[in-house]
């Protein structure tokens, strides 16, 4: 199983150390609500793991909306605002993964396709921004997942090589991006992202929580 020394650890945000998803669900519907339309699930797979440009564009191109996607992205940063700070939770495992890398000293950081501004809120509600090295955000990086850029960058800003990250996932577009970066990837997928496709991942975790992750670190 351990076929790579691993120097660091790349984590993706939402779905991954956030119960984020959850709460993406329930804007959407708000959203779409709002417009007396449906947020549609097959809809709401294609945004996950995008940057919010692209994923705004998925919804508008999809459902014939006329605004523009940094308008809905500011409408649903409005929305976020009253249920982040009663409905946000880490992840399972996540503490506990998170002790473990403080024991064996290795450097973390978060890649996410949310904005700075989101991902530094929402970390910092739940005490793991000051748990990080560093936050790496698709606004970052010339192209979001599923291309490589973003896990590219933070191996060299974490000053390992790359085949020494360890990236976890829960996408199949941030799955994609890790795979394509050539780091060592394991996908943790939640409810929403449970059917995959997660091609070139070494191997599925139910949650944080699983051992084999912790042996792969050693």
């Amino acid at each position: 199983m351990k076929a790579r020394k691993i120097k660091a650890v790349a984590f993706d945000m939402d779905g991954l150390m956030l119960n984020t998803e959850d709460l993406y669900g329930q804007v959407g519907e708000i959203l779409m609500q709002r417009r007396d339309k449906t947020y549609r699930e097959v809809v709401r797979n294609e945004m996950i793991g995008l940057p919010a440009e692209q994923a705004f564009g998925v919804l508008i191109e999809e459902e014939g909306l006329k605004e523009s996607w940094r308008e809905l992205q500011k409408e649903a940063e409005e929305i976020f605002e009253t249920i982040l700070p009663t409905q946000l939770s880490a992840m399972q495992g996540l503490s506990e993964l998170m002790d473990f890398l403080d024991l064996r000293g290795l450097p973390r950081c978060v890649a996410t396709s949310s904005t700075r501004s989101f991902a530094t809120k929402a970390l910092s509600l739940v005490g793991m921004l000051e748990r990080v090295d560093f936050v790496m955000t698709a606004e970052d990086v010339e192209r979001g997942k599923p291309y490589p850029d973003i896990y590219l960058a933070s191996a060299r800003k974490l000053s390992v090589p790359v085949e020494n990250m360890l990236v976890l996932e829960d996408s199949p577009k941030g799955t994609t991006a890790g795979v394509t970066a050539g780091a060592y990837v394991v996908s943790v997928p939640n409810q929403h992202t449970r059917k995959g496709p997660f091609e070139g991942s070494q191997w599925i975790a139910e949650t944080l929580s699983d051992r084999r992750i912790f042996d792969l670190i050693g």
